[in-house]
């Protein structure tokens, strides 16, 4: 097994970046600025984030360290399941300056930001320490940085060595950003910016659903446009030009959800496929051919799970409906299904879902994400990623036998996937020619969709709910092999009996015939319209047809009846007899068909009636 992960997502590389190039613009001076906050200001401090784990025992590992060589460091949750470490709180100038003196000085890393406390959350080190609440350091406070030496030198890419004295005119004569800047130096600030910082402002506009033309660095009129109404949302002046701080905040913001995701490199010469995936959300978990499955991490409710299997168009098309049956792909949903590819879209109240797949290099081969509803942004920038990234690696697929000698089979598992079942299942049974159904009115109760044999969809008519009876007719028109013949004769005590039903709610593929006696003509209660059976009768049994040795039906199977706290013996079932029943399908237009005599019937021939005239309704979320 070849599989290989590598953190260089073209998303992140890019938030990296935007903020190096933020980091280096100048500020715009401004005579006699006051570097204190307002009491107002100090509810959004600004931080330098200087480094975030997935971890919280790594995040403490290197708060640790950092702290050994600097002041100020401060441990926070950002956002997703990230731990970020901190240096702060300042003042906006305070922070700008600190920013590049620090890098200048190679004791943090080079891509290090500014942040606000807004993003904030719970704080882990120090332990029981709440910075939030402290006063922000002003410049002549916070610039205060120690030598670096070799035991304090950083490691990769930042400088190890200081070029001059750290309280020098050289290091602290950095450019002061102002309090807020005007719309003139807010575009002279704009004007030192290169191409892909510009392209970057907009990818983070369009991420916050601002900004909805093409990426190309150029600030039109629409980018205009999506920067006033981003400033009118924070209660900035709606200029149409950010100022330096509020593309901090834009891009901090952005940048955070980037860094919550770890989108990394998953590329598996197994599966021949190389894509994308949210690290920070899932793991490599197993192969189940023809899935490579992810787990998720952390309770986030993230899910991946790639497609790689050898096949053809047939195999592409089969997919394609096997995967409507599973549970992590929702009913409601766009689907396109094409000659060598589909995309399925789907949405209930949980999760939304999205897959992929295409016929490529003699394989079938693609993708599903599974995102926790209500996170739309997060999901969106992971899913922009994944379709971006997914390329097939050649001819290699995952060997049919995948995860074979590993795997738990199971009748509600597909490859490790479960597959999409009903809330409840009982049974039912045709009552005329045009394929009407009478069911028990518990099989009905609260469903979003209702099923007849899991094939056919179909609508609630009429409900008796005194009688516990529904009526349901199918949306596309059945036309019945079989259906009921109800018995007009009052039947005889102790006479055989049989109920046709769904034992089993549906597990098995046809009805089961359950045969018993008629035990009394009433209820235990002495209810007139009930009889009592003698019967072993299954809930999945309710709503299915009670038939005489004839196959004449002599009602309907009730749902096991409640006692008042007392138990009854094993074998008692209960009846809706077949009076009420025709009267309940007369009175909404059926027309019934009257079995005027007692006949008997070889029960070979009767479980082949019942088992045309019974149906499976399912009822679904």
């Amino acid at each position: 097994m070849t599989k290989r992960l590598a953190a260089t997502t073209a998303a992140a590389a890019l938030a990296t970046g935007l903020s190096i190039s933020l980091a280096g613009l100048p500020a715009m001076a401004q005579q006699g600025s006051s570097d204190r906050l307002s009491p107002s200001q100090t509810q959004d401090l600004l931080w330098i984030q200087i480094e975030a784990q997935p971890t919280l025992r790594e995040a403490e590992d290197r708060v640790r360290d950092y702290a050994t060589r600097l002041e100020g460091v401060n441990g926070f949750r950002v956002g997703g399941n990230w731990y970020g470490i901190v240096l702060g709180p300042y003042t906006e100038r305070a922070a700008t300056i600190q920013l590049q003196s620090l890098k200048n000085a190679g004791l943090i890393p080079r891509d290090s930001f500014i942040t606000y406390s807004r993003q904030l959350r719970q704080q882990f080190w120090p332990v029981g320490a709440n910075a939030l609440a402290t006063t922000p350091l002003t410049a002549s406070e916070a610039v205060q940085l120690p030598a670096a030496s070799e035991d304090t030198a950083p490691q990769g890419d930042q400088v190890a060595s200081v070029e001059q004295p750290v309280d020098s005119p050289a290091v602290l004569a950095q450019p002061e950003a102002p309090v807020e800047e005007t719309r003139r130096e807010a575009l002279q600030g704009e004007r030192l910016l290169d191409r892909e910082a510009r392209m970057g402002l907009q990818v983070a506009l369009q991420w916050g659903g601002y900004y909805t033309s093409a990426i190309d660095g150029a600030f039109g009129a629409g980018t205009r446009r999506s920067m006033a109404a981003w400033q009118t949302d924070r209660g900035y002046d709606p200029t149409g030009v950010l100022t330096t701080r509020q593309r901090a905040e834009l891009l901090a913001s952005y940048q955070s959800v980037i860094s919550s995701l770890g989108m990394t490199t998953y590329l598996d010469e197994d599966a021949g496929l190389s894509v994308a995936v949210p690290g920070a959300m899932v793991a490599f978990d197993r192969y189940e051919a023809p899935f490579v499955h992810f787990a998720t991490k952390d309770d986030s409710g993230v899910g991946v799970v790639l497609i790689s299997q050898s096949g053809d168009q047939d195999t592409l098309y089969g997919l394609y409906d096997i995967l409507q049956s599973l549970a992590i792909v929702p009913l409601d949903g766009p689907r396109e299904r094409k000659k060598s590819s589909f995309t399925i879209e789907g949405a209930d109240d949980k999760i939304t879902s999205y897959t992929q797949a295409e016929l490529v290099d003699g394989t079938v081969k693609g993708f599903t994400l599974i995102w926790p509803k209500g996170d739309d942004k997060r999901r969106d920038l992971a899913l922009r990623d994944m379709k971006a990234s997914f390329a097939s690696l050649g001819p290699a697929a995952l060997a049919d036998t995948a995860g074979l000698d590993t795997t738990t089979q199971s009748l509600d598992l597909l490859s490790g996937l479960e597959i999409r079942s009903p809330k409840m299942s009982r049974s039912g049974f045709y009552v005329d020619a045009n394929g009407t159904i009478l069911t028990t009115a518990e099989a009905v109760e609260q469903c979003g969709r209702i099923s007849i044999n899991d094939d056919y969809d179909a609508e609630v008519t009429a409900v008796d709910t005194t009688h516990g009876l529904a009526l349901l007719t199918a949306k596309d028109a059945l036309a019945p092999i079989a259906y009921a013949s109800f018995q007009s004769v009052k039947p005889r005590l102790k006479s055989d009996v049989a109920v046709a039903g769904y034992s089993y709610e549906g597990r098995l593929t046809a009805p089961s015939l359950t045969f018993g006696t008629l035990a009394e003509l009433r209820g235990l209660n002495g209810e007139p319209d009930l009889a009592r059976l003698t019967l072993a009768a299954l809930p999945g049994d309710a709503g299915g047809p009670v038939l005489d040795v004839g196959g004449a039906v002599m009602g309907m199977l009730l749902p096991a009846q409640s006692t008042q706290g007392r138990t009854l013996p094993d074998g008692v079932s209960f009846a809706l007899d077949a009076a009420t029943v025709t009267e309940f399908l007369t009175d909404n237009g059926v027309s019934t068909k009257v079995a005027d005599k007692i006949a008997s019937m070889d029960p070979v021939d009767l479980s082949a009636m019942a088992a045309d005239m019974t149906v499976l309704v399912s009822c679904w979320d």
